[in-house]
C-alpha cells in the first residue's frame, strides 16, 4: 500500500485520473496537474480534500511542469489528447502533447529524482487487430493518412521515450496499456459512455458499423488495482503491462443490447456509418500482469455496467 508519498498526476482530473486520486488521497498528498478540459473531479468531493491540490497547467509548458512537480516522489502521467473525434480535430496537438509533453514530464521527473514513473500508453499501439497479444508482440499502426493512427504512433513514441529515460538516466519507469476502461465519471468519448447516456435519455443507441467489432471491457476499479500494483511492485520497473479484462469480451452490438436491458431503456438500436478506421478485435493477454503484479480483474461486465448505469442516473453527464 502506498502511504506518505507525494504523488504528481498529470491529467489527474480525467476519468481514470479521478479514480486514482480517490485511491491515493487518504494516505498521500496528491497534486493534479492538467488543463481540466475533461474534469471528472467535479463529480467528487476531492477538490476540497486537504490532501489534494489542483494546478491548472499544460504538459507542454515545461516551466509549469517544473514548478508543479517539485517534491514529488511518484509521477503518474495520464495527460494526453485521446479519442478518435478529438484526435481528428487536433492532430498536430495530439503529437505535441503525447510526445513532447511526455518528454517535459520525464525531464522534470529525472530532475526531481522521483521514485516511480507510470506512463499511460494505449492498446491502440497493437493496431487494428489484437487478440491476446503479449506486451512483447510487434506493435502495428495503420497507414499514414488515417487520423486514428496519429494517436497510437504518438503514444508508442512516448513509450520509447520512457525506455530511453530508464536506460540513460535510471528513471524507474513502468508503462501500462489500458484496454477499454469504463465506469462511473467517464467523460469524453467511448462506446459505453455514449450508449449509457443515450439509453438513459431514451434516445436511439447508435452503433457504428455492423456491431460485430469485438472488445474486452475492463471496469475502472480493476484497472486502478493494476496501476497501484505497478506502483508498489519492484519487479514492475522497466516493464510494460497490458491492463484489461479478457473475460469482459463482447461484440459492440451485444454491449448495446446489455445496456438497453440493464437500464430498462425503451431505446432502439440504430446502425450508423463507421466514421473512421476501425479496430476489429481488441482483447488483451494479461498473463504478465498476473504473474508480476498479481493482477486479477474482479468485476464482470454485467456488474460493471450496472454500477456505471446507476452512477450516470445519479450524476447525469452530457
Amino acid at each position: 500500500m502506498i502511504e506518505g508519498k507525494s504523488c504528481f498526476i498529470t491529467g489527474g482530473a480525467g476519468f481514470i485520473g479521478s479514480h486514482l486520486c480517490e485511491r491515493l488521497v487518504e494516505s498521500n498528498t496528491v497534486t493534479v496537474y492538467g488543463t481540466g478540459s475533461r474534469n471528472a473531479l467535479k463529480q467528487t468531493p476531492l477538490l476540497d480534500h486537504p490532501n489534494l491540490t489542483f494546478i491548472e497547467g499544460d504538459v507542454l509548458d515545461a516551466d509549469g511542469v517544473k514548478r508543479s512537480i517539485d517534491g514529488a516522489q511518484i509521477v503518474i502521467h495520464c495527460a494526453a489528447i485521446a479519442g478518435t473525434d478529438t484526435v481528428g480535430k487536433s492532430i498536430l496537438k495530439t503529437m505535441d502533447v503525447n510526445l513532447f509533453g511526455t518528454r517535459n514530464v520525464l525531464d522534470e521527473a529525472v530532475a526531481a529524482d522521483v521514485e516511480r514513473f507510470i506512463d499511460f500508453s494505449t492498446s491502440e499501439v497493437y493496431g487494428p487487430h489484437v487478440y491476446k497479444d503479449s506486451e512483447d508482440s510487434l506493435t502495428a499502426q495503420g497507414p499514414v493518412g488515417e487520423l486514428r493512427w496519429v494517436y497510437s504512433v504518438s503514444k508508442l513514441a512516448a513509450e520509447h521515450l520512457c525506455y530511453c529515460y530508464r536506460e540513460e538516466y535510471g528513471l524507474d519507469t513502468v508503462t501500462v496499456r489500458p484496454f477499454n476502461i469504463y465506469g462511473p465519471r467517464q467523460v469524453g468519448e467511448g462506446a459505453i459512455h455514449r450508449f449509457v447516456v443515450q439509453a438513459l435519455k431514451g434516445e436511439p443507441i447508435t452503433v457504428a458499423g455492423d456491431g460485430t467489432q469485438i472488445r474486452a471491457w475492463c471496469y475502472v476499479d480493476d484497472f486502478v488495482d493494476g496501476v497501484m500494483a505497478a506502483l508498489e511492485t519492484p519487479e514492475a520497473v522497466g516493464e510494460t503491462f497490458n491492463l484489461g479484462n479478457p473475460q469482459g469480451t463482447v461484440t459492440v452490438l451485444n454491449l448495446a443490447t446489455k445496456i438497453v436491458r440493464l437500464s430498462g431503456s425503451p431505446s432502439s438500436i440504430e446502425f450508423i456509418d463507421q466514421p473512421a478506421a476501425e479496430v476489429h478485435v481488441r482483447v488483451p493477454a494479461i498473463d504478465k500482469a498476473q504473474r508480476l503484479l498479481g493482477y486479477r480483474p474482479k468485476i464482470d461486465i454485467e456488474e460493471g455496467l450496472k454500477r456505471t448505469i446507476e452512477s450516470y442516473r445519479e450524476n447525469p453527464v452530457a
